[in-house]
């Protein structure tokens, strides 16, 4: 089919348009493809397209290829698969979201394999979740941190207590990461750049244990 053709091609709006017009007609004969490409896409508009095409096919046929490729060494194939999956929201794929992928060494990774299980987390198991969440407090920068927390919020009172023993722990980062996040449950406009230079708060830095700075999901 020319629109499988056009995905590879070296102009990021034909691939964008590529991607539309076989999201438009879908093929399950498409998806292998598809979630190839979503690997090695550099675009995040294109990417985002190929997502949604992904979407537009039958669940009992992608999930099954989106979680092979958890498995994959390249990051960005994990990231993307984690990313349509929450989108999918097929709960089929929760023992997919292992221990290994909320603690994945790659940030973009770990952030979307966060906001992927709380999408997909069964009814009962929120609670050994937020418990992995738990040991991730304080890692990375503002980003990577504002991710766990609305991840964390996300999981309701499952997480409330972790935070709570978190916030009065031995390492200081953990704690203003808790911190942060607590002061977010009660004020989600407290996690905005703007808003948080105008009230001297902020987000624990990646430089300083102390220090605090904002961000967003895509």
């Amino acid at each position: 089919m020319q629109a499988l053709r056009g995905l590879e091609n070296g102009d990021a709006s034909v691939r964008l348009r590529a991607a539309l017009a076989v999201g438009t007609a879908p093929d399950p004969g498409f998806v292998d493809t598809l979630v190839a490409r979503c690997a090695v896409e550099p675009e995040f508009s294109v990417r985002e397209m190929l997502t949604w095409a992904l979407i537009r096919h039958p669940s009992s046929v992608t999930v099954p290829r989106l979680v092979g490729e958890l498995r994959s060494e390249r990051a960005q194939a994990r990231s993307q698969a984690l990313h349509t999956l929450s989108k999918i929201g097929d709960r089929q794929a929760w023992p997919a979201i292992t221990p290994a992928l909320l603690t994945d060494a790659d940030d973009e990774v770990a952030r979307t394999a966060w906001r992927a299980a709380v999408a997909l987390v069964p009814e009962g198991e929120e609670r050994g979740l937020a418990r992995v969440l738990a040991t991730q407090l304080g890692r990375g920068g503002r980003e990577v941190q504002l991710s766990l927390s609305r991840a964390m919020i996300g999981l309701g009172e499952a997480a409330g207590p972790l935070l709570r023993a978190a916030a009065t722990g031995p390492d200081p980062r953990v704690r203003a990461h808790a911190l942060a996040t607590e002061r977010l449950w009660h004020d989600p406009d407290a996690g905005s750049s703007s808003r948080s230079r105008r009230r001297g708060a902020s987000w624990p830095s990646a430089r300083r244990p102390g220090g605090m700075t904002g961000g967003a999901d895509r």
